[in-house]
């Protein structure tokens, strides 16, 4: 296995571990609170660290940071110039915004949810959590510092070391001070995030040389305002799509106590399809982005395309599957401690409805991608997803009254699938020449096998009364069973177009842009190309982190 192989192979891992860790936090968070005004005041606090880790780690900071490390180390000047002026400045910076969110705890959970039940906990949580956009900012420019010199084990450690810490501060203080243990747990975790790297960043900072060889050793003012021009239609574009939960607590804080938290469960179990879907597709965006480097869009069409039956295939089955069974699955993973029944119902009822709006999630997540592939910013996917998000809070807005959470959760699907639908027709104009037509038919004949197979899943669902975990596991076996059936008789081509697919990735490829050259050292750290680094941390959605 090459040094790039065992990377890639590590981080998978840690990574794989990470997210584990994260939805094991959930499950442990709806054992020992369930859902109520207290686990609601927790969400809402929790928007800070859920909105600061795309931006200070996933996003903003490694694609301004990454490229910048990688041209000081270019010229051979190494990480001293970035700790002598770019740093102090940042942890300025943050820290001022940190102290803001504390000071200003009392405004913001008004302005984030007017009707929360539980005010004092989410203000005082929200001081507690505040803590996190200083930690992560440090964690983030010490992530890109690190990736910059190849080294991307403790990068992707981080959220590992987080989830480790708010579950121990969890299990030590539960019991003592309740569901404020879980904020505490934050912003401890957030600090092992910076422990976590810091043996491997400072061993980079010693090798670093102590006076830069070059007189443009120092970042130039202009270089990092350039970058942060760059930067900032990606980072407008999570703004925009993380706002779609700011929506939710917003309307859904005027509803029952408990229900922003039935409304985060139900949507953390729904995504997980998506998130694996992305994370295959991923696999392929170096290939789409060097052949977008290359200028064949022709080629950009056909991976796109390809992309788009694989991940549709894979979130649609998991659609019917979702629908189906959404009772027991919530049953099983959530229906212990102080999670009762009536919890389990509204919980199901709303996943079903989000699971809907999966097909836009994983759409909008391959589109992003191929736009952001390209050399010069765009700003359409931001453009696209405010739409779809002006649309979500006005589906939400009228219908939350009558609906209550469903209402949400609709809004939310109807909002991302016409981001979705606005995203891929603006590919054939704005980046590949990509068959409309072809992807709607595609799409539509997995749309009716995935409609066939929860019909079928939902049959066999009814023939159970009892063994939530038997249930799952005939229901999977049939729905999936169900849906390559239909799939076959439906689509044939589309499967011999996927198994085409699968031999591609193994290396049997006859495209150009799959055969580079494997000593091509720039190609394969990515140092400096716009493609790579935009579209190397686009985010994937919301993990469990």
């Amino acid at each position: 296995m090459t040094s790039i192989g065992r990377a890639a192979a590590l981080s998978g891992v840690l990574i794989a571990a990470g997210t584990g860790l994260g939805f094991a936090r959930d499950l442990t968070v709806a054992h020992l609170f369930g859902a109520d005004g207290g686990t609601d005041a927790f969400l809402v606090a929790w928007t800070i660290p859920e909105t600061a880790s795309p931006l200070l780690i996933e996003d903003a900071m490694a694609l301004l940071m990454v490229p910048l490390v990688t041209r000081l180390l270019a010229r051979g000047d190494g990480l001293r110039p970035l700790i002598g002026t770019v740093v102090p400045r940042m942890v300025l910076g943050l820290s001022l915004v940190t102290v803001t969110l504390m000071v200003a705890a009392p405004v913001l959970v008004d302005v984030l949810a007017p009707g929360l039940t539980e005010r004092g906990p989410a203000v005082q949580g929200v001081r507690l959590t505040a803590i996190t956009v200083l930690t992560f900012g440090v964690a983030g420019f010490m992530s890109a510092a690190l990736r910059a010199h190849h080294r991307f084990g403790p990068p992707a450690a981080i959220y590992l070391a987080y989830n480790v810490g708010v579950l121990a501060v969890i299990g030590g203080l539960s019991g003592v001070v309740g569901i404020t243990s879980i904020m505490i747990g934050v912003a401890c975790g957030s600090f092992l995030m910076i422990a976590v790297q810091a043996p491997a960043f400072l061993r980079c900072l010693r090798a670093s040389p102590r006076e830069a060889p070059h007189e443009r050793g120092t970042p130039d003012t202009a270089e990092v305002w350039m970058g942060l021009a760059a930067v900032a239609p990606v980072v407008v574009y999570t703004v925009t799509r993380q706002a779609q939960v700011f929506v939710e607590r917003f309307l859904g804080s005027g509803l029952a106590a408990g229900s922003i938290s039935h409304l985060n469960y139900a949507q953390k179990v729904a995504q997980v399809p998506m998130i694996l879907s992305l994370l295959i597709v991923t696999v392929t965006f170096p290939r789409l982005a060097r052949a977008s480097a290359d200028g064949d869009t022709r080629l950009v069409a056909r991976r796109i395309q390809r992309d788009l039956v694989v991940a549709s295939a894979m979130v649609l089955a998991a659609t019917a599957f979702l629908i189906a069974f959404a009772p027991a699955i919530v049953r099983v993973l959530f229906e212990h401690g102080e999670f009762t029944s009536a919890d389990t119902d509204s919980t199901a009822s709303i996943m079903r409805v989000y699971a809907l709006g999966l097909w836009g999630q994983s759409a909008v997540g391959l589109a992003a991608r191929a736009f952001f592939a390209q050399r010069r910013p765009t700003w359409r996917p931001a453009l696209v997803l405010g739409l779809g998000l002006a649309v979500t809070a006005v589906i939400g807005g009228v219908f939350v009254a009558s609906a209550g959470t469903r209402a949400l959760a609709a809004a939310n699907a109807a909002g991302i699938t016409l981001a979705a639908v606005l995203l891929l027709a603006g590919l054939r104009t704005g980046v590949a020449p990509i068959s409309l037509r072809r992807v709607g038919v595609d799409v539509s004949r997995l749309v009716l096998a995935a409609a066939g197979a929860c019909c079928v899943g939902a049959f066999t669902a009814a023939l159970f009364d009892g063994g939530a975990v038997v249930e799952l596991a005939v229901g999977g076996v049939v729905t999936g069973a169900a849906f390559v059936v239909l799939t076959v008789l439906i689509a044939p081509d589309l499967l011999i177009a996927s198994f085409r697919r699968g031999r591609t990735e193994s290396g049997e490829s006859s495209e150009p842009a799959d055969r580079t050259d494997k000593s091509d050292g720039a190609g394969a750290s990515g140092g400096g190309d716009p493609a790579g680094a935009a579209g190397a941390d686009v985010p994937l959605g919301r993990p469990f982190r």
